[in-house]
């Protein structure tokens, strides 16, 4: 028979993938909105990851179906889980639904037809409910349309329900194993600027928030998109250098007069400051600037030729200036080229580590933005006034999208392009944001934080 007569749903041009590690309680409906699907052209591969629940239960009831296929991993981790789906997969596109989420019966028929018509696309995702463990609507998350509202490619769509092309994933050499976590970044980083990318403003899935999925162990996720900056970043790092590391330095103005000789456990908040940034190798100088030569004493403790003075006028530290003055001037002394990068670290907070220090080079040169900067989200609401009353600048009720994410900055490290501070600016046009562990996030502008550092530094010890 001619292979152009076959109706095109009668083989399965689509592999859906399935994978439950203790999702028994939820992967019926998992697997039943699979089933429900007005695109026929579809296989299902079933995985029970070294299920202690009744998830292989759940599964035989389904093994009897011709177009269902059932394997069993030892608790490998949904990066190998995949990457065995991908090497098993017969359709022309692959998808993944988490055990514990649930396809709308359109979503199939949408994105297949998306991909069918733009063929130079390689993945394409979709809007999706958000609800809590029993199922209730908490919200419908919208991401805007890559291609009209969204020209900056840094923040991933959901890892799971993303259509892809089998043979671009293969061709990429499918996911990385090496990482704790999965939520999509390390696929989005090797298709986004290779491949097109798009999505559909459709609510088209339902993801399930509760107490043990992924979501909630948001630092296995942050550490995982962590190193997956710094691989692909490291190819290019050198165009970015020098690199240098800012530590500013005043004697006034702070709650306290030279705030940053206040020890806290046996080290000054100055000396706790320099360590971390020379615990980094990507740094070519580490700059203390300051108005006042009795910091002097404090960068004499070190030995490393990388660790510099610079001295600054006092007018240029009252709150109200702008700190691109001090830059402008150490770049300009460090930079003639102006290729380089300068990070700012800052001596008032104390527990930010070198690597959240190194991820604001990362995630610039990641990005090739002009700045990146760390930041905390904020999930209270937020208002601003109108002649009207107060407005909420960040939506938190049923509806919200990519651009109602409201966040502060955690003042623990921004990176930013040296060629900024000659225009005046400090972070130039295109600024990127990265999520701060919140262990990390306390800055020391009062008695009361000083206080509290003081307490928190004694409990890690």
């Amino acid at each position: 028979m001619n292979i152009t007569s076959i109706n095109r749903d009668s083989w399965p041009r689509v592999s859906v993938y399935v994978v439950s590690h203790n999702y028994g309680r939820f992967l019926e409906q998992a697997i039943e909105s699979v089933l429900r699907q007005y695109y026929a052209g579809w296989e299902l591969l079933l995985f029970d990851d070294g299920s202690t629940d009744n998830t292989m239960e759940i599964i035989r009831l389904y093994e009897g179906d011709s177009r269902i296929r059932v394997f069993k991993t030892n608790n490998v981790g949904l990066p190998a889980v995949a990457n065995l789906a991908l090497s098993e997969a017969r359709g022309e596109y692959i998808i993944r639904l988490d055990g514990d989420d649930i396809f709308d019966e359109n979503i199939l028929l949408v994105l297949v037809n998306y991909l069918d018509l733009n063929p130079k696309c390689a993945l394409v995702f979709s809007d999706y409910y958000l609800v809590d463990e029993g199922g209730s609507l908490l919200s419908h998350e919208r991401r805007h349309r890559l291609s009209e509202l969204s020209h900056v490619k840094d923040v991933p769509p959901n890892g799971a329900c993303a259509l892809a092309r089998v043979s671009v994933l293969r061709e990429i050499g499918g996911y990385r194993e090496d990482l704790r976590a999965q939520d999509g970044f390390d696929l989005w980083v090797r298709i986004r600027d290779s491949h097109d990318v798009s999505n559909v403003n459709l609510p088209l899935f339902q993801y399930r928030r509760h107490g043990h999925n992924l979501t909630n162990k948001d630092s296995h996720i942050l550490a995982a998109r962590r190193r997956i900056k710094k691989d692909s970043a490291a190819a290019v790092l050198d165009r970015y250098r020098p690199i240098l590391g800012v530590i500013p330095c005043r004697r006034l103005y702070d709650f306290r007069e030279n705030l940053w000789s206040v020890m806290l456990g046996e080290k000054s908040l100055l000396e706790r400051k320099i360590e971390r940034c020379l615990a980094s190798k990507l740094f070519d100088f580490v700059i203390v600037a300051s108005d006042t030569e009795e910091v002097l004493p404090t960068l004499q403790g070190f030995f490393d030729q990388r660790l510099k003075y610079f001295q600054r006028d006092t007018a240029e530290t009252i709150r109200s200036r702008s700190l691109v003055e001090t830059l402008s001037r150490i770049a300009k002394e460090y930079d003639v080229a102006g290729n380089g990068i300068t990070v700012m670290s800052y001596y008032p907070s104390p527990f930010v580590s070198t690597d959240t220090i190194e991820e604001a080079i990362y995630t610039l040169v990641f990005n090739d933005a002009n700045s990146s900067m760390g930041v905390e989200e904020i999930k209270e609401p937020v208002y601003c006034r109108t002649k009207y009353g107060l407005r909420a600048i960040n939506q938190l009720g049923m509806f919200r999208t990519d651009y109602d994410y409201v966040y502060r900055e955690a003042n623990i490290a921004m990176a930013a392009k040296n060629t900024n501070f000659w225009t005046g600016s400090q972070t130039g046009p295109v600024t990127i944001n990265f999520l701060v562990p919140q262990h990390e996030n306390l800055y020391i502008d009062s008695e009361q934080k000083l206080m509290i550092a003081e307490l928190l530094d004694a409990g890690a010890h």
